[in-house]
């Protein structure tokens, strides 16, 4: 370890700088500042040498230039355990820098501006902040470096408790967090560039993403595996990465994984909503006049499924709709909600046993924007190797843009119900087949190899509710068997995207069952 006597602060946020840099001198160190952070100093009283008495030149064009000089890189650089290196500085009056602050302008406050000029944007590209930075993280054998405020109290705590030194450790870890500043600050730089630049702004050349740890997991997918839940940095929407947990133990991977199925297939109704969700499929799902009839119908579709699963409601949970979930007897694994009244909480968490395992989340407004923009609000899948990205699946669908197919056309009430069931349909795996009727999920089929097996599964779980349902069907029909077993059901309407080769045997075979078709010239794979 080496004493810190020479410290150089230049930050942009300025959070407790003035602190800091009073405490780094009461230790004898001298501060080094450039710019509007060696006046904030100097106003608060503290001693600082200004860069260009360190450099010997005036800090240049609008402040572009005034770190970039031997007589800072040379003060970061030099290796103190090699004797060349110090004789070097010293033949040029070149003194060693021990501990850095800095961060860096405020690019991604001012190009989240959606009306941020080009020449605005480049002019908050930091030059010489990053590369001092790395001059010290790569020199943290000798160099303790800052890029956070929130390391300032661990720094001084340390520097008292040593006589002024750092542990190699900590300049470790504050070196490996100062690559990770710089490396988040470039991606930011470079997919403002993407988007004002590339070729195909959509999906460009190159895609640099960078996550920050929410919290470690307990394990992923399964107990032998590990795992950790991440989120995009400066993410604002109603997603699960951004819920608030009320109650319960921590979430699991499979929490995490399956709540955002809830979550997003809730949000897609206007009408009070409930969606409950079993290993990524929804097993119910209903709008009503309330959430307290929403809850309800839901959980008719498939109590059995239920038992265990997630609940996602797109309205306040009031003490009335606990009082009804209460009612449910059914164990759910999490509930989320926009927000959850403060005498709903007790009802969920304390009246039933189970309830103290319960996690409830508040996620807040479902309308307020996400925050990120380009590549960040693609959907993006891992194969072995590399990824693959698209554009989300928020194709939206009225009765006006619906084609009837067969001699008989759907009634304004099956209308309802095909346009309630194409919404659950796109968010069940592929192949997926509903059934809805009275805006009510009935029967679910998902993730089978061939088409009429998931309408089996989907009829056999409706059972009499079959009859007079409606049937979604997230691809085209290939054959018209999937059709027969529908109308042997007494399924009454169906809808699903058309194009097959076989769409007239398949029209055919409706008219014969009595029943009526709308195409919708969309595909809803969820694979």
């Amino acid at each position: 370890m080496a004493k810190i006597k020479r410290a150089l602060v230049s930050v942009s946020d300025k959070t407790g700088v003035v602190e800091f840099a009073k405490a780094l001198q009461e230790m004898g160190v001298e501060i080094i500042s450039t710019g509007g952070t060696a006046k904030a100093l100097a106003d608060a009283g503290v001693k600082v040498t200004g860069i260009s008495d360190v450099t010997g030149f005036p800090e240049m064009m609008e402040g572009r230039v005034k770190t970039l000089h031997p007589a800072v890189h040379g003060g970061l650089l030099a290796d103190r355990s090699k004797p060349d290196h110090m004789a070097q500085i010293e033949a040029q009056g070149i003194k060693p820098i021990d501990l850095v602050a800095v961060n860096l302008y405020p690019f991604a406050k001012t190009v989240a501006n959606p009306d941020v000029t080009l020449a605005d944007a480049i002019e908050n590209i930091d030059i010489g902040g990053p590369s001092m930075v790395r001059s010290s993280a790569k020199n943290f054998a000798s160099v303790t470096i800052i890029v956070d405020p929130e390391d300032y109290t661990c720094v001084l705590k340390e520097m008292q408790a040593h006589g002024g030194e750092t542990t190699p450790e900590t300049r470790a870890s504050l070196a490996m967090k100062a690559f990770e500043h710089t490396a988040a600050y470039d991606s930011m730089i470079a997919a403002f560039m993407q988007s004002r630049f590339a070729k195909n702004k959509d999906f460009p050349q190159a895609v640099t993403m960078r996550f920050e740890k929410i919290q470690d997991l307990r394990y992923g997918e399964n107990p032998h595996q590990k795992g950790a839940f991440y989120k995009i940095p400066g993410y604002a929407g109603a997603g699960i990465a951004n819920a608030k947990q009320l109650s319960g133990k921590e979430l699991s991977f499979n929490n995490i994984w399956d709540t955002n199925a809830a979550l997003e297939l809730v949000k897609e109704f206007a009408e009070p909503a409930c969606a409950i969700i079993k290993h990524a499929n929804p097993c119910g799902c209903a709008v009503g006049e309330d959430l307290s009839e929403a809850y309800v119908k839901a959980l008719e579709a498939d109590p059995v499924s239920a038992f265990g699963g997630i609940i996602a409601m797109n309205r306040p949970i009031t003490a009335e709709v606990a009082e009804t979930i209460f009612e449910g007897k059914t164990f759910h694994e999490v509930i989320i909600a926009p927000s959850v009244d403060a005498d709903a909480v007790p009802i969920l968490t304390e009246r039933r046993k189970s309830g103290v395992n319960l996690r409830l989340l508040a996620v807040g407004d479902f309308g307020r924007p996400s925050g990120v923009s380009g590549i960040e609000t693609k959907d993006m899948k891992k194969v072995e190797g590399g990824i693959i990205i698209q554009d989300p699946d928020v194709a939206e669908l009225s009765a006006a843009n619906l084609r009837t197919v067969t001699e008989k056309s759907p009634a304004a009430d099956e209308i309802d119900d095909l346009l309630f069931a194409w919404k659950i349909v796109k968010h069940v795996k592929s192949n997926a087949i509903v059934l809805a009727k009275g805006r009510q999920l009935v029967g679910m089929g998902a993730g089978q190899p061939n088409r009429v097996n998931s309408v089996k599964l989907a009829v056999a779980q409706a059972g009499e509710k079959a009859k007079g349902s409606v049937l979604a069907s997230d691809a085209f029909f290939p054959f018209p068997d999937g059709p027969e077993e529908a109308g042997e059901a007494g399924v009454s309407a169906i809808i699903q995207p058309g194009g097959s080769i076989r769409d007239a045997e398949v029209i055919d075979t409706v008219n014969k069952c009595g029943m009526s078709m709308v195409f919708t010239g969309i595909r809803h794979f969820r694979h």
